[in-house]
This record gives C-alpha cells, sequence and structure tokens, in this order.
C-alpha cells in the first residue's frame, strides 16, 4: 500500500489528518537528524495497526512531501 504524506516539522501539537488522498501529519520532532521522518514512521505505522518496520519512506527524505509504502 503507498500513502501520500505532507510533513509539518516542530509543529506544537501532533496531529494526522486526511487530506483528500494524502494524509497531513503534523509532529513535534525538528527535521534535523532524521528525527522528524522516525516520528512520521510511528505515527503511520499505529494509524494503519502495523509494526513501524513495515513502514518505509519512498521518496522525499529531505522534502514536506513523501510517498510512504507499507508492506503486508
Amino acid at each position: 500500500m503507498f500513502i501520500k504524506v505532507f510533513v509539518t516539522p516542530s509543529a506544537r501539537k501532533e496531529s494526522v489528518e486526511e487530506k483528500g488522498d494524502a494524509l497531513a501529519i503534523a509532529v513535534r520532532e525538528p527535521a534535523t537528524g532524521n528525527m522528524a521522518n522516525d516520528r512520521v514512521r510511528e505515527l503511520v505505522a499505529l494509524r494503519f495497526g502495523q509494526s513501524i518496520g513495515k513502514v518505509r519512506i519512498m521518496t522525499g527524505h529531505h522534502s514536506r512531501a513523501k510517498m510512504i509504502s507499507i508492506s503486508s
């Protein structure tokens, strides 16, 4: 399964919202040191009931727009 994600790092509150065919995710972690990406993976795994090991960022490692895959 592939999911489009738009990330807001260093937000005051964490949130996960559906915006059309994508998810808008706000995380408290900063974008430095891959911390925001790690938290995004955790939130996507929780949302879809999967382990974090099955969630992979395919594109957009250095961008706010990402494509994430969840393997079954």
